[in-house]
């Protein structure tokens, strides 16, 4: 086994050479199993626990991820030390009350947003995933399964190009292997495609297709309602024949951005430029005089669904700043109350 051929380049080895790393080999993240994680070593693969957080440690361990790993002893086994710098990310905010970044994939050079092309075929969801996508780092790419299942693809790609200029889209089907041999370019030795989309797109008899075995569960779609379900449970990052590598991850039913600057500006760009061109810079966008969004609505240049999913989404990328100044605010809070105590207890020595 070589970690050349699971990712590691310049950008992982010049880190490697900056740090102090005696008695430290590498490995890359290929599987999570929760508290236990699956690592690609020079030496082959190694199973190891995942490090115990502290609570100032905001660290987390992705699939993806290069860590620095120590051989201990026969006993104690071998453990994860630091984990390099990303060079890409794709992250949302997590589920809960609890505020905090949840990372799906670390290091991936292309992303494969994938949307079925059956009832499941949803655009509002799929610009959240091109925002996400964008801020990454990584390179979009909307691939559209159930090509077999659907008698208006062309409309529907054209619907995904005119909302995402630029970025490729590749309709295909698993079962025909129509559109197979066009998306198998974006694979190249230590080139890494994650598979993101809601459960039941596909995404697993893709990275079977693309594996040419069948190494991960599938199911069908539900009759009632031609929904998908939930088949992965964990992240893996799979090796392909050819090279390359495939990480398929868990459907998520839903996806809530974390940060989206670069993101929003590239998707809704024409929209915020024209928030801009407002009168007033603290402009409501309702009856103010001049202001250039009714403007743009009246004349029929700005669409009215898509200004009105913007204006969702901003709402929502507020409500989570806002929290985000709250959680700051807490924890200045608590670290201020454990600074006087420590100060309190030191005047009695």
């Amino acid at each position: 086994m070589n970690i050349i051929a699971y990712g590691w380049n310049k950008f992982f080895e010049n880190q490697w050479n900056e740090m102090n790393t005696e008695g430290l080999f590498p490995g890359r993240v290929i599987a999570d199993y929760g508290q236990l994680l699956r690592i690609a070593t020079n030496s082959g693969e190694l199973v190891v626990n995942r490090p115990l957080q502290k609570h100032e440690d905001k660290m987390q361990i992705a699939v993806g991820d290069w860590v620095a790993l120590e051989f201990v002893n026969e006993i104690e086994g071998t453990f994860i030390r630091f984990v390099l710098k990303r060079n890409t990310k794709f992250s949302r905010a997590a589920s809960g009350i609890e505020v905090k970044e949840q990372i799906v994939a670390a290091n991936i050079d292309t992303v494969f947003l994938v949307q079925s092309l059956n009832n499941d075929f949803n655009m509002k969801r799929l610009e959240r995933y091109l925002i996400a996508a964008w801020e990454s780092g990584a390179v979009p790419v909307v691939v559209l399964t159930k090509a077999d299942c659907c008698y208006d693809i062309f409309d529907k790609a054209a619907i995904v190009n005119n909302t995402a200029p630029g970025v490729e889209v590749h309709p295909i089907s698993c079962l025909t292997g129509e559109g197979m041999e066009e998306i198998r370019k974006y694979f190249a030795p230590g080139k890494t495609v994650a598979l993101l989309g809601s459960s039941g797109v596909g995404k697993s008899t893709l990275a079977n297709t693309l594996m040419g075995q069948e190494l991960l569960k599938t199911q069908g779609v539900r009759e009632y309602d031609d929904k998908g379900r939930h088949t992965t449970t964990h992240r893996e990052l799979l090796l392909l024949p050819e090279g390359g590598l495939l990480m398929d991850t868990p459907g998520m039913r839903s996806l809530s951005l974390w940060e989206a600057d670069t993101g929003m500006d590239v998707l809704f760009g024409d929209v915020e430029e024209l928030t801009k061109l407002c009168r007033f810079h603290d402009c409501g966008h309702g009856n103010e005089p001049g202001c250039a969004v009714r403007e743009a609505l009246e004349a029929g240049t700005l669409d009215m669904k898509r200004w009105q999913r913007w204006l969702k989404l901003q709402k929502e990328l507020s409500h989570l700043e806002a929290k985000k100044e709250n959680k700051l605010r807490y924890n200045e809070r608590q670290w201020g109350r454990q600074n006087s105590k420590l100060i309190r207890q030191s005047k009695k020595y």
